[in-house]
């Protein structure tokens, strides 16, 4: 097994032959605008020049580091007529960072993104523009921050073909499981602290119903296994159903529960789901804390390859731009795009995996609920593997797990449409892969 940390000094210090300066305007001077700004200003990437920052309200975003010859401005138009060759879009979102993103393009200048969104809805269309105008577009920073991950799949497993790709790509989701597991507070008390602490915005949505980590696991998808899939054909789940109490069962099953993103390509048809799930203890994703991420690459000639490091913040992030923006400028003009070409696979999709599972039911506690369970699940043609129920609780609202022999998810959910109707379920069960 391989692995690829992140280095954020080394990487930001790198430099390329150069045949000139090269422009770069900066689009948003967030907390990852002004740590690429910083990088820039401080001569770390020599042969890049900072010309233009762009930003509503630039009155209040001004600092004092920046040097008098770089422009601010506050009109788009200004960037895309400019001598700039490199547009750096940080605003985010799908409109208007879109149009931007196209019409610089279309301007005679190459991009640099950490768009997710933007890339898992229109990244092969950018591509296609790109090659078209013969210019570059570049997201290295859309996926796990300054882990170097999408350019590790385009050119460091190049010459491997690769069948699955999963890890863990939300911070939030994963600092918020750690305070759950670790302190034993409900969801909500751990959301609130995330909130305050700005791990998490004020809607956290994205992050835990895990649109933000299938936006993600689309673009490595679309990298890595060569697969053309949109991001509504993979399914999510959320970690807001997560309680102290999985974590305890969890324990005793000698695994942790992590949201985990992943992708299997099998022939003609791709497996793919991001959604909490247990993970032994003895998994390289069990020891993921707080805001890291971790990715990891199976391949058919190199076998597994890790990649980890910090996933999220400013710092992080503006390495994975600024080295996105010298591997553009140490290219020519007429270079082929440093990002994959048009994807060859289009896959059917489902969440449809073959896996054990891990069944939590809160009920009230009377006599034959076991049975009813069994005679259920065994029509469905599923094996209970164990039945775990610590004491303590009370009887009108007992959790208690079952654990499922290895069975296709859709069996499961068919079980589990016909279990809902039982009258003893005092709240929808819980239902959870149980990865080996």
């Amino acid at each position: 097994m391989t692995t690829l940390s992140n280095n954020p000094l080394a990487v930001a210090a790198k430099s390329l032959p150069h045949k000139k300066t090269t422009n770069v305007a900066i689009l948003g001077f967030g907390t990852v605008g002004r740590s690429v700004a910083k990088i820039l200003c401080e001569r770390l990437a020599e042969g890049l020049q900072l010309t233009h920052i762009y930003n509503r309200g630039i009155a209040r975003k001004k600092v004092d580091w920046i040097p008098n010859s770089v422009r601010w401005t506050e009109n788009i138009d200004d960037i895309l007529s400019s001598d700039a060759d490199v547009v750096v879009e940080l605003v985010g979102g799908l409109q208007p960072a879109g149009d931007w993103i196209r019409r610089a393009l279309a301007s005679g200048k190459s991009v640099v993104t950490a768009n997710k969104q933007l890339i898992s809805y229109s990244g092969p269309e950018l591509i296609a523009l790109a090659q078209r105008e013969k210019r570059h577009i570049a997201f290295g920073a859309s996926v796990a921050g300054g882990i170097p991950v999408i350019s590790g799949l385009q050119e460091g497993l190049a010459g491997d073909r690769l069948s699955k790709i999963y890890g863990i790509l939300n911070g939030t989701c994963n600092y918020i499981l750690s305070q759950i597991e670790n302190r034993g507070i409900p969801f909500s008390e751990a959301l609130a602290e995330a909130q305050t602490l700005g791990y998490a915005e004020a809607d956290a949505s994205d992050d835990v119903d895990d649109h933000d980590a299938r936006a993600k696991l689309t673009i490595l998808t679309r990298i890595g296994l060569r697969s053309n899939v949109a991001p509504d054909q993979i399914a999510c789940g959320t970690i807001r159903i997560i309680g102290a109490v999985d974590f305890e069962y969890a324990r005793q099953l000698g695994c942790t529960i992590r949201q985990v993103s992943w992708a299997e390509l099998e022939g003609d048809h791709l497996y793919a789901a991001v959604r909490p799930a247990l993970v032994k203890l003895s998994s390289p994703l069990a020891r993921v804390e707080g805001g890291q991420n971790s990715v990891m690459a199976t391949g058919k000639f190199g076998g597994e390859t890790v990649f980890a490091g910090h996933g999220a913040g400013g710092n992080p992030t503006a390495v994975a731009v600024v080295s996105d923006i010298l591997a553009i400028a140490g290219m020519g003009r007429d270079a082929a795009g440093i990002v994959a070409e048009a994807q060859q696979l289009s896959p059917s999709v489902s969440a449809d995996f073959t896996t054990r599972h891990y069944l939590r039911f809160t009920i009230t506690d009377r006599p034959g609920i076991i049975a009813a369970l069994a005679t259920i699940l065994s029509k469905c043609g599923i094996n209970i593997d164990s039945v775990l129920q610590k004491p303590g609780y009370s009887k009108s609202s007992l959790p208690f797990v079952i654990t499922l022999e290895a069975c296709k998810a859709s069996l499961v959910e068919k079980a589990l449409e016909q279990i809902a109707h039982l009258d003893f379920l005092v709240q929808p069960t819980i239902s959870l892969p149980l990865l080996d």
